[in-house]
């Protein structure tokens, strides 16, 4: 088969600051061989990783064979294959201390063979006690191998006793979603994700101290979305993770290496890197890989109805470097090695290289230029003091500029070290909204002082005094979000916080202050309440609201009971009852009405979660009842309708509770209807609208009445029993029985 002529010369679609720069995105394709075919098969490749030579790397199908491709050639330089029958099961790497290659098959068998060998079922084989997950194997280190239950050996303990016993690590149902190796301090440190039932896990492996740490992935208000793709980068104290969510956006989680408790599972906070970078509907066929610290490539299709692309994306500067159409679609699958990107494209391997350039703001907005006229020689943009004391600047001032330079760093190293709290305070005071919230990840991932709290409070009185009066427009929502979801805070320690969501009608940070604050004022909480009940629903659809408090209001089966069972009592309460001969005729006038009434929630679901953190505040009644009587008789009907409409749902089970995580308790919503009726009856019961509510109401009570009576009798009746039980047991240690004989 001819080769393909490599693709050059393509044009950059425009990026976000509006400029166009030609692409540097040249595809080299890998030409499908004749001997062995290269089945990428419908989920494509298990893998292509580096081997023990620059140019040379190992390319895995989903089936049977492992090829060794030499890219600068584009030619296959060997292949192999299992047995029919036999299966591929996780990607083959290069053992780089040997320069052999290693494949597991079945999940459970390993073979290990060399350049020279031909035939796979001649070469090593070990039989493993568990099923594998992934080989994983880079320069520094012996080959690491991660089994499906979480734990991990390394290859040469494997080795000397393949049957050994490999303990479980991950909890049952968790499955493992993607994993990488890094080298920190000449150390191997192993991530691997976990997910189960929609939760995400972050399990950290350090081999030098030989500590695993967990970590819980706080998606925050994006919890319904799911995690299409992995990558990460890491520096000296930070693992950074980057996921692609289905809501097309990427965001990033900073995981430290050295944990405060790594005994304790902890929880960390993912923040918006990049948003909608590709079609929020795409299910398939998206990746994200990193490429250095400012840049990330991107698979995906950037609008619903246009074709897959591939993008590369500066996170320091938000922007779209480049981006190039794919017309005949990919598996969703992305490698970056050596400055070249590898993908699948149709059916042919893609190589596409690609050099990152140092991040700049010129190169950001495309105005940097890339060529030169020939013969002009072009000055650095900065000096290197330590490389310049043999020639060049300065030759003949060499020894004191080395004398400077060492006085310098003396004077540096006698400074005094500022406590990270007070740097960044600092950044919030002058640098943007990004960078703040970077730093603030890098502080919160550090080992927690006890004073904590109270440091956390004044960070986030620095955020407010910049939001109140240096600069209006200023408002890190994302940083303010995460220092609440250190569950460090309260009313008193950030008392302006609630002010400046009110005025910014930001009800999901209402939301998680009214969860999480145990001494907010009646008078916040009321204005809070006005908020929620008089924003549009239009408005909170588009806000972001957390729904874990509410469950499924669509009420279809419990509808259909209710009909069926319309004489049946729900503990007592039956809601179509005829319990009062007044009442009779007001209810027969619209009997459709009432159906709807006590089988559909008057609010939308986001309105209903943010009602239910109402629910769950902290109050005294005494203060909170004048507060209640500034709220508009409507809404106060609403409300009711609400706490009604809960009622119900709580009296159609016999535990008398609602679904979901943390929803209102019967106490909490029976508590609140009689503080709305105190505080407004004389209102309310003027209101058309809410004379139905109030007959309802009204029989509710009464219904109550007669089962608390009720209950109260078979109380009684079980004492006297108790009374009599225990005047039995109370009786002479003697006992004489007469036994006649016959």
């Amino acid at each position: 088969m001819a080769e393909p002529v490599p693709e050059t010369g393509e044009t950059l679609e425009e990026d976000r600051r509006g400029e166009e720069h030609e692409s540097s995105l040249g595809l080299r394709t890998v030409p499908e061989q004749t001997s062995p075919v290269l089945g990428a098969g419908p989920d494509g490749l298990l893998g292509v990783e580096h081997s023990d030579k620059t140019d040379q790397f190992l390319v895995t199908d989903s089936g049977r064979t492992v090829i060794l491709y030499k890219l600068s050639d584009q030619k296959t330089l060997g292949s192999w294959s299992v047995k029919q029958g036999q299966i591929i099961t996780c990607p083959a790497v290069c053992n780089f201390q040997t320069g052999e290659y290693i494949v597991v098959h079945d999940n459970k068998v390993l073979r290990i063979w060399n350049s020279e060998d031909v035939n796979l079922d001649k070469v090593f084989k070990a039989t493993l006690s568990a099923e594998v997950c992934r080989i994983h194997s880079i320069q520094g280190t012996e080959p690491l191998v991660l089994f499906k239950e979480g734990a991990v050996r390394g290859l040469e303990a494997l080795l000397a006793e393949p049957q050994q016993k490999i303990e479980t690590v991950i909890s049952d149902e968790e499955v493992i979603k993607w994993t990488k190796l890094f080298i920190v301090f000449r150390h191997p440190v192993l991530i691997f994700i976990t997910e189960k039932h929609g939760n995400y896990f972050a399990y950290v492996q350090t081999f030098h101290s030989r500590v695993l740490s967990k970590y819980t992935l706080l998606l925050g208000h994006e919890e319904k979305t799911l995690i299409q793709s992995f990558t990460a980068s890491v520096d000296r104290k930070f693992i950074s993770l980057m996921s692609l969510s289905s809501d097309g956006s990427v965001y990033e989680t900073l995981i430290p290496i050295r944990p405060t408790d790594p005994e304790k599972n902890q929880r960390v906070v993912r923040s918006l890197l990049l948003k909608a970078v590709v079609s929020g509907n795409a299910r398939n066929a998206v990746a994200l890989t990193v490429l250095d610290q400012d840049h990330v490539a991107v698979l995906g299709s950037p609008l619903p109805a246009s074709k897959e692309s591939l993008s590369i994306w500066n996170i320091k500067f938000q922007t779209l470097q480049t981006s190039k159409e794919l017309p005949q679609g990919t598996s969703g699958q992305l490698w970056y090695y050596g400055e070249n990107l590898f993908m699948l494209h149709g059916k042919f391997l893609t190589v596409i290289p690609y050099k990152c350039e140092v991040s700049s703001l010129a190169g950001a907005l495309g105005k940097l230029k890339h060529s030169q006229d020939p013969g002009t020689h072009v000055e650095p943009h900065f000096v290197n003091w330590e490389a310049s004391q043999g020639c060049g600047l300065g030759c003949q001032n060499s020894e004191q500029s080395r004398r400077l330079l060492r006085r310098r760093k003396i004077e540096v190293n006698l400074q005094p070290e500022v406590p990270p709290s007070k740097q960044l305070l600092l950044t919030i005071k002058k640098d943007s909204e990004k960078h703040i919230e970077v730093e603030l990840r890098k502080f919160l991932a550090m080992t927690q002082t006890p004073d904590f709290h109270a440091i956390t409070g004044d960070i986030v009185t620095g955020l407010l005094e910049r939001c109140k009066a240096e600069e209006p427009s200023f408002y890190p929502r994302n940083c303010l979000i995460q220092l609440i979801q250190t569950h460090v805070l309260s009313y008193s320690l950030c008392p302006g916080l609630m002010e400046v969501a009110l005025q910014k009608t930001d009800v999901h940070l209402l939301q998680l202050c009214l969860q999480q604050f145990p001494d907010i004022p009646e008078s916040v909480t009321c204005t809070c309440l006005k908020l929620f009940l008089s924003i549009g629903d239009d408005c909170l659809q588009e806000t972001d609201v957390n729904m874990e408090s509410v469950f499924d209001y669509s009420g279809t089966v419990q509808d259909e009971k209710m009909e069926e069972q319309t004489k049946i009592l729900q503990n007592g309460f039956n809601p179509k009852e005829d319990n009062c001969s007044n009442c009779d005729q007001e209810l027969k006038e619209k009997p459709q009405d009432t159906t709807k009434e006590t089988t559909s929630c008057p609010v939308i679901p986001k309105r209903a979660a943010l009602l239910n953190a109402i629910l769950h505040s902290a109050y005294s009644e005494t203060f909170l009842l004048p507060h209640l009587k500034d709220i508009p008789a409507q809404h106060i009907t609403l409300f009711l309708q609400y706490l009604y409409f809960l009622y119900l749902k709580c009296s159609e089970n016999a535990t008398m509770t609602l679904p979901g995580i943390r929803p209102p308790t019967l106490n909490q919503i029976m508590d609140w209807i009689c503080l709305l009726l105190d505080a407004n009856f004389t209102v309310v019961v003027m209101i058309p609208e809410a004379k139905r509510l109030l007959i309802n109401l009204y029989k509710f009570v009464k219904s109550q009445i007669s089962v608390y009576s009720e209950l109260n009798k078979i109380e009684v009746s079980f004492r006297e029993l108790q009374k009599l039980n225990q005047e039995k047991n109370n009786r002479g240690l003697y006992s004489i029985e007469v036994l006649e004989l016959f």
